[in-house]
């Protein structure tokens, strides 16, 4: 059953996809570790994935690897000038005002989204691709900022991802990724947890 199942894996692996997916795993892995590295390797990951969504017709996901991109390059630069007087930023949590309202524009812009994409285009899933692809570009923004509730939100859209890609598109080895992915959010949020309680151990 197993190597059935990794023979099925990789006879379904494109180049574009198997690049897509290295590069991505790189970048989640330097993320867990709070590398500055995961960034550049995040930009190539994100330009590759795009042109992948845009085949399998998932276009709010492609639309979002441009954010992605953008919020890259701030993310890049938010982590070595974002702390106190341009210093290194460090992990914060997620304050109970931020996460209401990252909420209501969660479900406001699933909706706004879910629906533009089902009137206007030939959009494969658009709810449930417009719902990922926000709350994703929520979770991204707050890892710009190195807030440890990204990871939370990864866990949970991972899960939604991996059961998407395998039984309603077949991108076998994407869902592979995305479950690698979700490993490596519990880890990041374990690592990133243990980061925020040392520093702030120290500082008492």
């Amino acid at each position: 059953m197993t190597g059935d199942f990794l023979r099925s894996l990789i006879s379904s692996l494109t180049p574009l996809e198997g690049t897509a997916v290295c590069f991505g795993l790189v970048s989640v892995f330097l993320s867990t570790r709070e590398n500055i590295w995961s960034w550049p390797t995040a930009i190539v990951n994100v330009g590759l994935y795009s042109v992948l969504f845009f085949r399998e017709q998932l276009y709010a996901d492609m639309g979002l690897q441009v954010i992605y991109l953008l919020l890259s390059l701030y993310g890049w630069y938010k982590w070595l000038y974002g702390g106190e007087n341009g210093s290194e930023l460090h992990v914060s949590r997620i304050t109970a005002r931020l996460a209401m309202r990252l909420t209501g524009i969660g479900v406001l812009g699933s909706a706004v989204l879910g629906t533009l994409l089902y009137r206007t285009t030939d959009a494969s899933l658009p709810y449930l691709d417009s719902t990922l692809s926000v709350f994703s570009l929520i979770a991204q923004w707050l890892m710009t900022r190195k807030v440890l509730e990204n990871w939370a939100i990864w866990i949970a859209l991972d899960v939604v991802y991996v059961w998407m890609f395998i039984f309603l598109k077949q991108l076998h080895f994407t869902a592979f990724q995305y479950a690698v992915f979700l490993a490596l959010a519990v880890l990041g949020f374990r690592d990133w947890k243990r980061s925020f309680d040392t520093r702030r151990t120290a500082l008492a």
